[in-house]
This record gives structure tokens, sequence and C-alpha cells, in this order.
């Protein structure tokens, strides 16, 4: 850890403080020494100006940490962009296809910037530049086990020849000729004879292709500043000079140069040392120096980079924060085209559909040599690595890199009113190629270069920076920049798109649904069973959407086991479970940031990449993948798809055994020949006039992912679409399977024809008739099942942060639970299936269990309920099931061992449920007596229940109690004198609800809420009727106004960033250890090293079988993973990567008994979580209504007065005494002392002998696996004193006596003081001592703090009223993140020499979950400003996209521009925003709020008060301008209301709504 200098506010000025959160080197302190002063000189770094009014293109960028900056100085002649504050096994049958298993182990993200001189002159204060703002991101950064080997970082320039130069002259060689030598950066083996192997098959391939190698030149470099782990993989680093002498033109040699490297690299897959050959570039125009290594000895490992010789005219330069699971020098960046920064979410598609490519893929320019550059991908890199990959194809090809970005990451330009109105031509572009290539989805910022042009481009979320799908390209050659619009109008006008598409695309015409139903009731009921519908899909789910237009909702998670282990049948998508995303890319709310995501479809054939003309345009635009018998018939008419329909069959009249997978195999074969006779739309068909007994449907989920992977294999997936005419789908999981794995579209026939029944019924007509239901006519029912797959869909895209179904499709973004390695290796090649499962035949089987009940004379003429959802006697076994709570209630109110011991023979004698019931303990030891084992009160330490959303505050003790009863808290019984009734975990969450100041200080532990188990991936809402005044008042909203909690997704929108909010924490809180909730699922050992770097304290991992108020049915069942897996993974993988001892490693889902603890001990657990069965032990009945209100014991209802629900702590405490007592017995016959003894004992464990129904071919191995112990007990993990940020600004001001005094005293103070972007989270900490002392209202003295320079993240977090911090400069993101009270202003240097209202001078995320105080901004904001403010007032000059999002309360007055989707999810509070040009209404978000000009006088009053404060406290031109023409402008101010505004004096005086031409003309 960087080292203060000294403790004085001197010191802080003087030496730098913490870059990192645990003990490194001193190279920190030193770097940032030896560099303050330059950091100070060449303020161009961090900080970037323009001069007002300079001539066309003079606006000021965003000069934020997240935002894309550039300036052209006029001194230097020097631009900049940067983005200081972000970062980021194929089987042998199907080799080529992308495993996901390769792709989870390879994730990161990372913080990238450039320095380019417009005039082209190179030099090397360029490169020094570059140096310093790479150190400058060292936060943004991870480091290894070794706290010294840095996850990457590198730097991209032009080609230093006068250094290469010097190198020659000495060696004796001729000077290199600049314009016909090639420069290779190349990683090679260490071993000598490895290393003169590699040289050999680069000569020779050099001589192949022509080229005359000049030299090898050992890179000089110093060992001794690479950490311990990096140097164990550290490369032997040369340079490679070559001379191309049959090329001319430098796109040639550049191509050339391509080529041999791509022969180089297929040469040598054979060889063991293949994978430590790496050119880090080969190239004329660029060179890239880069690896394992932190940010501030990259100049000092290459000594090249200290060289004056080493000039360029600019520099990319990289710090990436890895979660990989083994350092690799490669994987740093930037690579040999891309600096990235972010996640690509689509990866395993985009390589899947790169693949197919390689068959269709060719151009002029290769010469008939396209088979020499194959493969175009390559599972085993990074995303980076592969999106690099993609992209240098395309310019190699002759594209330019703007055109290569712009295809590959389009922006969101179909809900982008200025984009349609001014540049149609842009959109004619993006719709050509919408056809021609998925987009590589995900939150990215791209700087790219070619050694021509350099330049950035954005994700169309803008997630990495205020304005989505952004771009901006410099011009070295001739000195110019070009922003956006430019860049892409010139790239757009190209080639007449728009007339190719006007002549050869066709779009679908809606079609009206069927009338009547198609099938007498017997014949649907047929249907029904033999394609597995059971009861409750139809009543519960396909009802449903059909009456409301919406997915059914439940509760309290999925408690029946697991689709292998059941003893009833499952659909095959039951064995399936979506990904979402936690911590290392963000998810999407789809509701309320819609406007980024589609669910355009094009069907036909995708040619060409490469080829540009009409042809590529020949495709039909569907505008979903739902499909009604109407539209599939229209398609079927389509004379230029060619349609070919695929019946999906098997027979099994000589027997089931090899049926189904000789169907398959003939289906494939079937549709490689409907392609190659020209058809480019397959649709595979289980529909038939009358199904026959001995011809079972075949699965159409292993149909569609068969033939999808087949095409692939052989090359044709591009020629033809796929789709499903299906009655094997009905929910939203089943439509996203289906996608998932290859179809563009489907017709779900008997899911409308069952809506048209339930229609016509007379059970629907009466409950219609009588005004119980809605009523909806036939053509209603359908659309709104229609509408409700289409919301899910975008629901489950977007928890994996996906926006385009195009992306989505063949992406395979699920893992699988039960199918044997046969099944996936032939349909679902590359998806994850740990612990294998059914065969062929079994599945097979499993199948006509279904389809021989719709022949047997002895089925029901009614639907089977299998009892999956709600628990019903003979369906399906619920782990929370009636027997189970009652056995338990008796346990712990009578006190009675015997009871108890009952209860856990229930759980003994239940049936294979979960993973951990294949598993049963075994030892090497005697046993030993009970005696001997710790006691119950030890054990019971690693016991806790979940974390808190909202306890706001730590009641006095109890002194009131009398015979266990306390007025204070009525509810409460069984209470001591001095109990505190508090939550020890409190919960941060996306919401922020209630999270102040004095909540956060007044906690053990906090929990960072990634994920929960019934619903990762997704946000929640509190609908209003249950927003109480007590829970009004607790979450600092207003009674009866809903309340919206997005998925995590504002401050977390990656690895670095989640690391931030852990710094944020500790900040506030330095006594609390900081837990991070994640889900159990594929790669989440990933994770859980990223969030261990991110100086964690705890990680917690839960099941998927986590129970919540309410979640989508579909997210309850089909989303994450048991946690066995979970945490076998993340334990594993911590101690491989050495961070085990780091973290306390915690779990939870489904934990009933001793049994549970011991087990997931055994795996590598310290502490357990029980959630569910607190609640049961406590009183609840598991009524499973919680999302009605209508609790029938109060739990989940907030109508206290009639809710008998009495919750008693002792009732806990006995059970988990028992549950204890229960560990010391099994520790006793296993002969261990103590849990420390046991904990990651997997050798303790082994498979239970016990016969399933399904199969008999469970793998477990994975979960029995060991990799080694901690290097510390358990017992010492969970002891470590809390993390902490190291030194940091907040501990000078503290230890200034005056401040001190201030505080203790409640005096006045004025302080200034200097502030550097490395400082971050600056007064969080001044700002918990303030609220540990006086509470969020209590202070009544007054620190008035001034901040001079660069503020880093999070600046002003946390305030509390006494606060009042000025900032004169700028600021990073999340400012006033949480902030309770006091006042913060933000204003630009005087004489700055630009117009501040024209800058961004603060970041994205401003007042996150602010509850309270001011903020007053000269400038402008980034993205989603005042993102869940809740009270407080704010005043700003310009915003970016999302403003005033859920919103709750407050008010915000922008008086200039604003992004798009403005008050999207404002459910109170009101905004006033400056329209001058009318621009305004087609950026807000009308679902919720009501746009009105400010005509009530209180309102008037408000606004103009609060503009008075801004412009005394900034001296705002802007606001001075606006209060001296009042007249004038407050015409041009709207005011933003919604409902729960209403009716207040601020907006409800004469209200004049939009006009209707105004409306309409937006």
């Amino acid at each position: 850890m960087a080292q203060s200098a000294g403790a004085g506010a001197a010191a802080v000025l003087a030496a730098p403080r913490a870059l990192l959160p645990t003990p490194t080197s001193n190279l920190d302190s030193a770097f940032l020494s030896r560099n303050r002063s330059l950091l100070l000189r060449q303020r161009s770094i961090v900080v970037h100006r323009r001069l007002c009014g300079a001539g066309r293109g003079s606006r000021l960028l965003p000069l934020t940490s997240r935002s894309l900056r550039v300036a052209a100085h006029q001194r230097e002649g020097t631009s900049s962009i940067g983005n200081t504050a972000q970062t980021v096994s194929s089987r042998a049958r199907r080799s080529k296809v992308a495993d996901l298993n390769d792709i989870l182990s390879e994730r990161g993200a990372c913080g990238v910037g450039f320095i380019a001189n417009l005039k082209n002159e190179p030099s090397h204060k360029i490169v020094e530049d570059a140096l310093v703002a790479l150190g400058c991101m060292e936060h943004r950064g991870g480091c290894g086990a070794d706290n010294d080997s840095g996850d990457g970082a590198g730097v991209m320039t032009s080609v230093p020849w006068d250094l290469y130069n010097n190198w020659a002259d000495k060696q004796g060689l001729p000077s290199l000729d600049k314009y016909k030598t090639g420069v290779g950066m190349v990683f090679l083996p260490k071993n000598d004879k490895a290393l003169e192997e590699a040289k050999k098959v680069i000569a020779n391939t050099c001589l192949k292709e022509g080229l005359e190698i000049v030299g090898w030149r050992p890179v000089p470099v110093n060992e001794s500043v690479v950490g311990y782990y990096a140097k164990e993989t550290l490369p032997n680093i040369q340079q490679l000079f070559v001379k191309v002498l049959k090329e001319d033109n430098v796109d040639d040699l550049e191509r050339e140069l391509y080529i041999c490297r791509k022969l180089i690299e297929r040469a040598v897959t054979t060889e063991e040392w293949s994978n430590d050959l790496y050119f880090c570039s080969f190239s004329n125009q660029t060179v890239v120096y880069k690896g394992m290594l932190r940010s501030e000895v990259l100049g000092q490992f290459y000594l090249d980079l200290q060289s004056d010789l080493y000039k360029s005219s600019f520099a990319i330069y990289h710090r990436r924060y890895s979660t990989n699971t083994s350092p690799r020098w490669p994987l740093a960046q930037p690579m040999r085209l891309l600096g990235h920064n972010g996640e690509i979410n689509t990866i395993q598609g985009n390589l899947n559909w790169m693949q197919s490519r390689e068959t269709t893929i060719k151009s002029p320019v290769w010469r008939g040599r396209e088979n020499e550059i194959r493969p175009y991908g390559n599972p085993k890199g990074s995303d980076s690595a592969n999106l690099d990959s993609a992209a240098e194809l395309m310019l190699r090809s002759g594209r330019s890199p703007a055109e290569a970005l712009m295809i590959l990451v389009p922006e969101a330009y179909k809900k982008h009113p200025t984009l349609s109105i001014k540049y149609p031509e842009v959109v004619d572009f993006y719709d050509y190629y919408k056809g021609q290539m998925e987009a590589w989805d995900g939150p990215a910022l791209l700087l790219f270069s070619d050694g021509k042009t350099v330049g950035a481009c954005l994700d169309r979320n803008g997630l990495r920076s205020p304005w989505p799908g952004m771009m901006i390209t410099v011009d070295l050659q001739n000195g110019q920049v070009y922003e956006n619009t430019d860049v892409k109008k010139k790239v757009a006008s190209a080639h007449p798109y728009g007339k190719w598409l006007n002549e050869s695309m066709r779009s679908m015409k809606p079609v009206n649904f069927l009338s009547s139903p198609v099938m007498d009731d017997e014949l649907v009921l047929k249907h029904q069973q033999a394609f597995g519908y059971s009861s409750e899909d139809v009543q519960m789910v396909i009802e449903t959407m059909a009456s409301q237009g919406k997915e059914p909702t439940f509760c309290m998670g999925d408690d029946i086991p697991l689709a292998i282990l059941s003893q009833k049948p499952h659909m095959i998508y039951d064995y399936f479970k979506q990904r979402f995303a936690q911590v290392t890319n963000p998810a999407i709310d789809p509701l309320r940031e819609g406007l980024v995501m589609s669910l355009e479809v094009n069907l036909g054939k995708r040619g060409n990449l490469l080829e540009v003309g009409p042809q590529n345009a020949e495709q039909v635009i569907l505008s979903s993948p739902v499909l009604n018998e109407g539209e599939l018939e229209t398609l079927m008419k389509d004379t230029g798809l060619k349609p070919q329909v695929l019946p999906t069959f098997f027979d099994i009249g000589k027997g089931i055994d090899g049926s189904l997978q000789k169907a398959l195999e003939e289906l494939c074969e079937a549709a490689d020949e409907a392609v190659r006779s020209g058809s480019q739309l397959l649709v595979l068909s289980d529909r038939s006039e009358e199904i026959e007994p001995t011809r079972p449907a075949i699965p159409i989920l292993l149909a569609v992912g068969a033939v999808h992977q087949h095409l692939i294999q052989n090359g044709l997936r591009m020629a033809a679409s796929i789709v499903a005419d299906t009655a094997q789908c009905f929910s939203t999981h089943q439509f996203a399977c289906l996608i998932g794995y290859g179809a563009s579209a489907i017709c779900p026939y008997l899911a409308f024809e069952t809506c048209r029944q339930w229609r016509l019924s007379t059970k629907t007509v009466n409950l219609m008739k009588n005004g119980k239901m809605p009523t909806v006519t036939m053509e209603q029912c359908q659309r709104n099942f229609s509408k409700a797959v289409k919301s899910g869909l975008l629901k489950i895209l977007s928890k994996m942060g996906i926006s385009l179904l195009s992306s989505y499709c063949g992406a395979q973004i699920f893992e699988i639970y039960g199918l044997g390695h046969d099944i996936v290796d032939f349909a679902f090649c590359g998806s994850v299936s740990k612990i294998g499962g059914l065969t062929f035949d079994e599945l097979a089987r499993e199948t006509l269990s279904f389809w021989v009940k719709a022949f047997s004379e002895d089925t029901a003429k009614r639907l089977e309920n299998f009892g999956f959802i709600q628990f019903r006697p003979g369906g399906e076994y619920h782990g929370n099931n009636p027997q189970m709570s009652k056995l338990l209630h008796k346990a712990v109110r009578q006190k009675s061992e015997s009871a108890y011991a009952v209860y856990q023979q229930h759980l003994a004698s239940r049936p294979v449920s979960v993973l951990r019931d294949l598993l049963e303990f075994k030892s090497d030891r005697a046993p030993i007596p009970v005696g001997k084992v710790e006691p119950a009160s030890s054990i019971v330490q690693r016991f806790c229940t979940g974390g808190c959303l909202w306890d706001p505050i730590r009641w006095n003790p109890l002194t009131d109690v009398t015979d266990g009863y306390s007025p204070t808290l009525p509810h409460l019984k069984g209470l001591q004198n001095g109990d505190t009734a508090t939550s020890a975990i409190k919960q941060v969450a996306s919401g922020r609800f209630g999270v102040t100041p004095t909540f956060l200080v007044n906690a053990d532990q906090l929990e960072i809420k990634i994920a929960q188990g019934a619903k990762p991936g997704e946000g929640g809402q509190l609908p209003g009727k249950k927003v109480s005044a007590y829970i009004a008042r607790l979450r600092n909203s207003k009674p009866g106004v809903p309340l919206i909690s997005p998925p995590p997704h504002h401050d977390i929108y990656s690895i670095e960033d989640l690391a931030q909010l852990i710094y944020d924490l500790h900040q506030v809180n330095p006594k609390a250890k900081v837990s991070v909730k994640l889900v159990a699922e594929a790669g989440i050992g990933t994770v859980a090293s990223g969030v261990a770097k991110g100086n964690a304290d705890i990680i917690q991992i839960s099941g998927h079988d986590g129970g919540t108020g309410a979640s989508p049915v579909s997210s309850i069942k089909h989303a994450g993973g048991p946690w066995e897996l979970g945490l076998a993974e993340s334990h594993q993988t911590l101690i491989q990567n050495g961070l085990r001892e780091r973290v306390l490693l915690r779990v939870d889902g489904g934990f009933k008994s001793g049994v549970d603890v011991l087990m997931a001990a055994s795996m590598g657990a310290d502490e357990f979580g029980f959630g569910s069965v607190a609640m049961i032990a406590t009183g609840c009945v598991m009524a499973r209504i919680c999302h009605t209100n209508n609790c029938p014991v109060g739990v989940a209802s907030q109508r206290r007065a009639s809710c008998p629900f009495s919750w008693c702590p002792g009732d806990l405490v006995n059970y988990f005494l028992y549950v204890a007592e229960e560990v010391r017995g099994i520790l006793a016959q296993l002969g261990y002392e103590k849990m420390d003894d046991v904990i990651g004992r997997t050798d303790l464990l082994r498979p239970r002998h016990v016969s399933l129904m399904k199969t008999q071919q469970i793998n477990l191995s994975y979960l029995l696996s060991n990799v080694g112990l901690p290097k510390w007990s358990s017992t010492v993990i969970r002891n470590q004193p809390v993390h902490t940020n190291g030194p940091v600004l907040d501990d000078v001001l503290l230890s200034d006596p005056e401040i001190t005094e201030a505080i203790e005293k409640e005096k006045v103070v004025n302080k200034t003081i200097k502030i550097y972007n490395i400082d971050r989270a600056v007064c969080g900490r001044i700002a918990g001592v303030i609220a540990k002392k006086y509470g969020d209202t209590g202070f009544a003295g007054q620190l008035n703090i001034t901040f001079m320079g660069s503020a880093g993240q999070s600046f002003g977090c946390f305030l509390t009223p006494g606060m009042n911090i000025r900032l004169v400069g700028e600021a990073n993101d999340y400012v006033g993140k949480g902030m309770a009270g006091g006042e913060l202003v933000l204003t630009p240097p005087e004489n700055f020499g630009f117009c501040p209202e024209e800058a961004t001078i603060v970041g994205n995320t401003c007042l996150y979950g602010a509850t309270g105080g001011q903020l007053f901004v000269r400038g402008k904001a980034g993205e989603r400003f005042a993102v869940r403010n809740s009270l407080t007032e704010a005043v700003v000059e310009g915003t970016g996209d999302h403003c005033c999002e859920y919103m709750t309360g407050g008010c915000v007055v922008i008086l200039g521009k604003v992004g798009r989707n403005v008050a999207a999810g404002m459910t109170g509070g009101l905004a006033y925003i400056l329209d001058e040009d009318d621009t305004l209404l087609p950026k807000v978000n009308r679902e919720i709020v009501r746009m009105q000009r400010v005509n009530a006088p209180v309102g008037q009053m408000q606004l103009k008060s609060l503009i008075e404060a801004h412009v005394e406290k900034t001296g705002s031109t802007k606001g001075a301008t606006i209060l001296r023409e009042w007249e004038a402008y407050l015409p041009l101010f709207w005011q933003l209301v919604p409902p729960s505004e209403e009716d207040t004096p601020e907006a409800s005086a004469e209200i004049q709504r939009v006009p209707t031409k105004e409306m309409q003309s937006a």
C-alpha cells in the first residue's frame, strides 16, 4: 500500500495515499511522489480544457471518470481520451465450439485512456504523460494474492523508430526502413529448447512468406519490479524486426504481417509450448508494451519506456482488473487494435457465430488466402481478445477502425430521435449490418488505433460513459478530431444502404390472432398431456399471462428437488438454469431503460460479411420472436426464404433404445440437405394432424440445439434461420432456451390454443360477467400472452446485461444440471454441465412418460397437478412443507430434544432433493465423546440470518421490558432487560432505501446484495399499498408510493465499481466488515476472486432455492444454481489464487439441520446462513402468499394492527442451539473436536449409495475435489481485523485538532486542502464519525471545508447536516452518494478558459440514494444524475441520460440540456428542467410522471429560491442570467410531477397539461 509520508495536512499534499486496499511494495509511494509535481503541472492528463467558442466542434466534452474525454490543447496540440475510473474445454468431437468453461475462466474489466498529438509530432513527453495517467488508475486495477503482481498494464504507441535505429546501429545493422519494416513484440517461452523451436517456426514461416528477418532484439527489462506470481510466468520478451519486400502499400504491408502472424499461430498449435508464444503486436505502425504489472511499474519494467529516444505521436494506456483464475501475460492490454474496458456478455454466441462465418468470409484483398487466417476467435482467450480479433479481421479486410466498431458494437439507434431525424443514413447503416453481424453486447469503452487513426467508442447503454454509443476519432495524418456524428455520417455515406434496404429488406406485417379454437376441448387436453403440461402450467402460468399480460408472481423460493433428482417427470427446459449478471457486468432494467433494448429478429441468409452489396439486405424482419399461426403461415409463403418444414418426432416402434439419437441424426441430415438445396428458413415442427402413440415428439429444445450445432460444424449456419413451430413452449424460460440455443422465432401453437380455450370456458365467461376478472376478448387474451412472453424475454436478456435478442440468439447463456455429456456434446455443445446426468435413452423415457398419458385409458380427464409450484399432498416434495414446519415449531416452542429428534428424523427420511443428499460423511478417526467437542455456544457464532434492508437505527436498550413484553416494540415478545433491537447485518441493496450514515455506522457487518437466490440479476418493486407510514419513514419516502429497486446496476457496473462501493462502506464505518452476497452459478469462483481482490471481508454464496417476498415464477424456478457447486467452486478457486485467507466464506440456501452445516463446512464454508427456516422457527407457516400482503400470521404483512404474529427471539435461539448440538454430535462421531478441523475437508465426504428414479449417471467429482486447505484456520480467518482502506485524506482531516474539537463540541471550523483523483470517498469517514455521535440530524456544529483539485470517486458521500463541503475543480463518479444532509458545492477554477455551463465537472450516478442536504454544481453532470434520490435538493447545469431515475423525493433543478430517458421510474419528488430549444419532450419517460409548466406560485418560488442559492454559492453566470430575465425564462421550464406530488402546493395550482400538439410532436 502506498505509505503516507506523514500524518499531518502537509504530508497529504506532499505524498500519495492508499492506492491499493492491501499492502504492496513501496513503489506506489515512490512513483507518485516523483510524479506529483507532474500531475499538478501537466493538468491536461486529468483535466482537459478547450476555450469556449473556439470554432466548430469546440464543445467541451465530459471531464469525468467514465467520461469520454477529448480536448485540443492549444499549446501542445495534444488530444486525450480517458476513463480513469473504469476497467475491465471444448470436447474433442466438437472442438471448434466455444466452451463456457473456457470463457468463464477469463474475465476482466479495466481503466483506459489515450493521449494524441494532433500535429502527429512524435515526442517522449506523450509516453511520459501516458505513464503518469496510467499510474492514476492503479486503484481501478487488481492485484494477485502477493499484492504486487498486477492483473495487467500496458501501452500502445506508434513505432519508436529512433530507439530501434539506435539499437540497429549498435548491432552493426543497416538503418531500419520505416516504410518496409515490421516490428513484432513477442512473448517467447523461457525454456531454452522451446525458445529455439519457437524462433525456428517463426523464421520458417517468415521465409515462406518472403519476409526477411532483420534481427531479434531482447527487450531490456527490470525484473526486480515484477511481483512474485507474475515473475513465475514471466516470458522471454523479444522484438522481431522483419523487412517486407513485396508490399508497397501500408495496408498491404500490415495485411502481410497479419497473415504471417496467423500462420505462425496455426503452426504452433500442437506444440507443448504453444501457450508460451504470443505476439503482443506485429505491425509497421504500432507497438504494444504490456504485462502482468501494476500501473506504476510498467515504465520501470520496460526500460525502453524511460528512454528519450522512445517517441510517439499517441499512446493508448490500459490497466486491467482481472478475475481470471491464473495470471497470463498475453491477456494484459492493450490488444493489437483495442484497449477494452468492460465485458462482452454475449461472447459465447459471438464466438459460435464467428466460427459459422468462416466458410462465407471472402474478400479480394486476401487474394484467396482466407483459409490461412482462420480461426477468427479463441474460446480460451478473453472476451477482449476475441473482440480485438474480430475487429482486426475487419480492419485488415479493408474497413476503417470506426466502421469495424460501428458494425461490432452498434449504438441503440432505434429509439434515438436525433439520429433518425438528422442522420437517417446512419440508421440505415445500422439496419443493414444488424442482419449481418450480431452485436457484441455488454458494457464497454473501447479505445482503438491502427497507427493512423486513434479513437474511442462506447457501448449502447452508456455504462462506461455519459453518452451511450458515442464515438470519437483523431486522424493523426491530418490532425483532425471527428466527433460522433461526423465519424458515423462519413462511414454510413460510403454506400447506399437505405436504397438497398428499401429494395430488398421485407418487414413482417402483424397478422391477426385466430378468432376461434381449432381443436375441441378433448383434443387440446390430449395434446397438453402428451407435451408435458400440468394444471399449474395452464392455470398459474398461461391463464395468468392471457388475462393480465404479465408473468405470474410467486414467493419464498424454489424448494423442490432438482429436475434430475425428482421422482416426477420434467420437461427438458427444467434442466437448464439461466445465467445472470453479477459483479463482472451489470444487469439492465428492462422496464425503465427499455430504450436500449430490442426484440427484433432478422430471418434469412446472412451473406459474406466482407462483401458490401444489396444482396446482403435480402432478409425478413420480425418485430419479435413470438409468431402466431397467421404470421408463421405468411413466412411459409415467402418465396425468397424457401422455407422447409422438418418434422420432429422419433419412432419407438422397434424399441426406445437408440431411437431418440437416431431421429436427431436424421433430422440434422435433413436440415443439412435442405440448406444445401437453398432453403433459408428451417421450420422444426412437432405439429401433426393426429399424434401417434409410437411417434412421440423430440423435445423441441433438443431438436433446435442439435440442428444449430450441426449446421455450425458443417459451415452452413449462416445460410439459414431456424424457427420452432411447437406445442412444447409456453413460459418465458422456454422461449429463452429455444432462442439461446439457436431458434430465431417460435410459434407456440398449443399455448395460443390453450389461451383460446380458456377464454371460451364457462368459468372464464362467468368470472368476467360477474366483474371478478377484467374482460378480455379472444384477440386480447392471445395478445396478452404474447406481450407477457416479450416482457419476460426482455427481463431474461436484461438480467445478463444483454440488450438485443439478436445477440442472445445462439449465445447459450445457460448452464445445465442433469443432462449427460453425450446429449450436451450433441445439441448444447459448449454449455457447462458439471454433474452429468441423463443419457439419450433416459431422456427418451422421460419424454415418453408424458406422451403415453395422452393415450392411456387410466388418465384422468383433466391435467395432472405435479405440485412443482405450490405444495399439495401427493405432489412434488417441497423442502419447506407443512409437516416440517409443525415439527420444528413443536421442538423450539417446547424446548424438547425429543421433538427436535423427530424433526431430524423427518429430514433424514426425505426424498433426495438437493445435491448434498447424494453425499454422506466418512472418517479416518475413531469417535470421541461429545464432551470433547467445542461447545454449542462457540458453534452458533458461525450461524447468521439474512441482512436487513431497512432497519435504520439501533434502538436504545429496552429498559421498559416487563414479562418479556415492550410497549416500544409490541410485536417483539420474549425480550429481556438490556436487549437491543437492531439488525447486526445491515444490507446495502440497489434501492439504497433508508441507507443513511446512521444506518451504516450502527452495523457490525454491511452486506452488499449483488443478487438474491430467488431472482438473481433482477430488481424488484414494493407496491404502494405495502408502503405503510412505518415503512415510508424507514425508507425516507412517502406512504403509498411504490418503491422501485433496480437491478444492481448504478454503482456496480463491474468488479472495480464493486471494489469502490466496498471502499465507500469501509470509509464510513471502518469497524464493520463488508460482505458481498452472490448467487451460485458456473464461474462464481472467478467472480469471488475479483470480490476478494476488491477488499471484501466476507463473501456469501446463496443457492438458487433462496426465498423472498415476491418474484416472477420463471425467476424462482429457472435462475441460479445449487450452493453446493457455487461454494465448492468459490472455495477452490480462491485457494488456487492464494486469496482464500483474505475472505470469510458464508453460504446459505435451504439450510435446515446440522447435517447441512457440516456438509457446507466440508466444502469450505466458514459460516452458515439460515433464511426461510429461521422465519419458520419464529412463526412463519409457509402460506406462500407474501406478495399479496395477506400473510395469515403477519410475517410479511404491513397491516400490523390485524397481525397476530409475535416474533420471539428465544425460539430462534433454541433452534440454533439444537442445530449446534446436532453438529457437535456429528463431529464426535467423525472424531473431530472443532469446526476448524473439518472446514474444507472434502475427504470427509463420499457418494452415498442411493437409487435415483431417472439415472445413475450423476457425477459428484467436482464437489469432492480438493485443491488444498487455506494456510490459516477458519477461526483465524473469521477473527482477522476488518480490511482497511489504508491511509486516507479523511484521517488527515480528523487528525486536525480544530476539526476534532468542532465535532466534539459542535463548533464551527473552516479549512482548505488540496485533493487529487486518488483521494476517494472523501468526507465519508468524517460523516461516519459525526453520525455515530449525533445521528443523522443531531449535529449542531459546522465543518466548512474547501477542496482544491480533482476529486476521486464518491466525493462527499454520506454527508450529514453541518458538513458544508466545497470543491473547486472537478469530481469523479458518485458525488454525494448517500448524503443525508449538509451542503455540497462544486465549481470549476476561476479563469479556467471555458464556459462552465458547457463543461461536465462531475461524473455519473451523483446523489445515488441521497436522503437529504443540497448539491450545487456549476457545470454539467454525467449519466443517472440523482438516481434514487430521496430528499436532496440539487441544481446542475445539464445532465446525461437517465437523470432523476427512480427518484422518490427531493427536488432537482436542471439549467441546461439533458439526455434521454428522464424521470424513468420516478415515483416521488419534483424536477424542474429548462428547455430553451424545445427538445425535452421526447427525452422524458412519461410512464409515471406528468409534464407541466411551472404555474403554481409555490413551485415558482421553490424553483427561483434554489436558483438564487445556486448563483450565490457557485457564481453561476447561467443562473444569474435566468434570474435577471426571470419572466422570459420561467415559461421555458418544465415541471416533472409524479402522481404522489400532484396534490402538493408546488404542483397543484391550475395545472396546465402538455398541449396536444406538443405531445404529438414528441
